[in-house]
């Protein structure tokens, strides 16, 4: 039974290790497209970079065969009193070929430079615009540190990689290969055995290779849940100080910062036993060149200048290596990065745009759900078959328990998610068939912690309508009753409103909200718990704005106050994602229903 058990976990070992091998084929297959992607439109570029490169490196290979022909043919003649004349020539050549050296390498590193920061800008410009482009379920799932994440330290990762790796790389590919070839042409007995260690140190450089790509994703990902750690907690600040959570945060942030320098120590650990470990098989190959080369020389089977030139190509092919151990730090680190960020610009929307979409030229808002079914999960529905319609120009109050599905139902008809089954309607169009500027022009939505962005009062209602001008503006203010206390503040509209709105109050944020959708004009007004941040005053001049702001348009009210309640047209009790009560206000009080119970309550919770 032993021997079973043991065999059984064997073949699961193997079986996880062979998926863990396929994951990592479909990771790098994955970065490489997006890498060839990026570097796509640069193709002439690089190629010019290749060139240059090319020559570059012919001027530095040689340098050591120069000073071969200067030893050999230079010195002679001047041993003998016939002039210094081909010493100075193969020194005039020498500096001529270091000086283009100097020259390409300044063109290169120009060159390269401004490619790579191309690259990095259309990166950047990529990852932004696909995240905000991402549904909503991507963002409610997908933590901002980790967004934060992916723009910071993984685009770094990608920098250091294209500003210094790729110069490294091509540099030391391309001594390696010349000074190999150079050193069979020079003395093939010579030559061989400089290139005895070739195997071993290609086998080394493997392994150091698949060791450092599972280290360096381990640094990714632990530098990511640093990120996450830290932004969560300074942004939930507040919360954190009023419930002394400081000391536990800490204590999370001390092993997350712990588990990092771990696996930063990991990598340091692999360059430890792999830069020394070149360093000792290239001072190994030069004193066996030496020492054999020696030997030759004595018996005048090579020359002294060839010795020379070999022991300095020796050291061209083994510095490369060095050069090649830190580009496997870097290319694994911006690896791990490449993977996380083709894995986001892959992910597809769950709300995706139509390929045809259909036309919406004036939206009158009539809104249809026909047997719709959704779930978050696929264990518990929210809306198990929803059938409703909402004319044109009602104004549609959800009441109901929490969880009873009411702000769902706002979010379908928002289009932040999709119906499992079944379709929402906009005047007979399904809101799949509209393109997103169509849709957010007909329908807005206003929730109970509406965002305030960095920016002055006028800049945030013109968010709604951003070609609005400053009297357009003011009177979308004055007509939802923000006006008096917008003029009152220190330079009125032009007052900035701070990081996300914090000058303002809680009520003067949601007044702003409302000033920004009531100056888009959408045909369909989503309020969800939009007054609950109010005080008492503020509600009933919002309640008086909203009678103006209401007419002749399409709204679904969601809220607990039964006083915005009561301006609307027609009302919806929910339970467990079925309309069980629909009606006027005035009906369903008089007929002592659900509402007419929640009505009572409200009533004695005032008195």
């Amino acid at each position: 039974m032993t021997v079973k058990t043991r065999s059984w976990r064997g073949v699961a070992s193997e079986e996880q290790d062979d998926l863990d091998e396929k994951v990592s084929v479909l990771l790098r297959e994955r970065s490489r497209r997006l890498l060839g992607d990026l570097l796509r439109p640069h193709r002439k570029q690089i190629a010019a970079l290749t060139a240059i490169i090319i020559v570059s490196n012919l001027a530095g290979l040689a340098i050591p065969y120069l000073v071969k022909v200067g030893i050999d043919e230079g010195i002679p003649p001047m041993l003998k009193g016939t002039g210094a004349g081909t010493l100075l020539t193969v020194v005039g050549v020498i500096l001529a070929a270091a000086a283009t050296q100097a020259l390409t390498r300044q063109l290169f590193l120009q060159l390269s430079g401004r490619i790579g920061q191309d690259i990095l800008l259309e990166l950047r410009r990529r990852v932004f615009d696909h995240f905000q482009r991402l549904s909503l379920s991507f963002h409610e799932k997908y933590t901002s540190g980790r967004v934060i994440s992916r723009l910071t330290s993984d685009i770094e990762a990608i920098a250091e990689l294209l500003q210094s790796g790729f110069d490294g790389l091509v540099t030391a590919v391309l001594t390696l290969f010349g000074t190999a070839v150079v050193l069979i042409v020079l003395d093939v007995h010579l030559g061989l055995l400089a290139l005895i260690p070739l195997p071993f140190l290609l086998l080394f450089t493997r392994w150091f290779r698949r060791q450092s790509a599972i280290v360096y994703r381990r640094t990714r990902e632990t530098v990511a849940l640093v990120i996450v750690h830290f932004v969560e907690s300074m942004t939930g600040i507040r919360a954190v100080q009023a419930f002394r959570r400081d000391r536990r945060n800490q204590e999370i942030f001390k092993q997350l910062n712990a588990d990092y320098r771990d696996a930063n120590a990991s990598s340091m650990q692999l360059v430890a036993v792999f830069m020394p470990g070149i360093k000792l098989l290239g001072n190994v190959t030069v004193a066996g060149v030496l020492f054999y080369g020696g030997w030759l020389a004595v018996q005048q089977q090579v020359s002294v200048g060839v010795l020379a030139a070999f022991l300095l190509y020796l050291r061209q092919f083994y510095e490369p290596m060095q050069e090649i151990s830190q580009f496997y730090n870097t290319l694994q680190s911006a690896g791990a990065a490449l993977e996380k960020l083709s894995g986001v610009l892959e992910e597809e929307p769950a709300v995706p745009e139509p390929r045809k979409p259909s036309a919406l030229e004036s939206p009158r808002g009539r809104v249809r759900f026909e047997d719709v079914r959704f779930a978050y999960t696929e264990e518990m529905p929210v809306l198990p078959r929803l059938d409703l319609t909402i004319p044109a120009g009602q104004s549609v109050a959800l009441v109901g328990a929490t969880g009873a599905g009411k702000t769902t139902l706002a979010k379908l008809i928002s289009r932040f998610y999709d119906p499992a089954e079944g379709r929402v309607l906009l005047d007979g169009v399904d809101l799949t068939a509209l393109d997103e500027p169509t849709l957010r022009r007909a329908v807005v939505m206003v929730t109970q912690e509406n965002f305030l962005f960095s920016g002055t009062v006028a800049d945030n209602i013109r968010f709604g309508r951003p070609g609005a001008t400053d009297r357009q503006v003011r009177e979308a203010a004055k007509a939802i009753g923000a006006h008096e206390f917008v003029s009152a503040l220190p330079d009125g509209y032009d007052t900035e409103v701070g990081k996300r709105g914090g000058r303002m109050s809680a009520g003067q944020r949601q007044l702003v909200a409302f000033a920004r959708a009531f100056l888009a004009d959408p045909a369909v007004l989503i309020l969800d718990e939009a007054t609950s941040s109010l005080d008492v005053p503020s509600e009933r001049l919002v309640q008086r704005a909203l009678r103006t702001i209401l007419a002749d348009r399409t709204a679904l009210i969601i809220a607990h106050r039964l006083s915005t309640v009561e301006i609307a047209d027609r009302v919806l009790v929910m339970e467990r994602g079925e309309i069980v009560e629909d009606g006027r206000p005035d009906e369903l009080i008089a007929a002592s229903g659900r509402f007419a119970g929640l009505h009572r309550a409200w009533l004695e919770s005032l008195s």
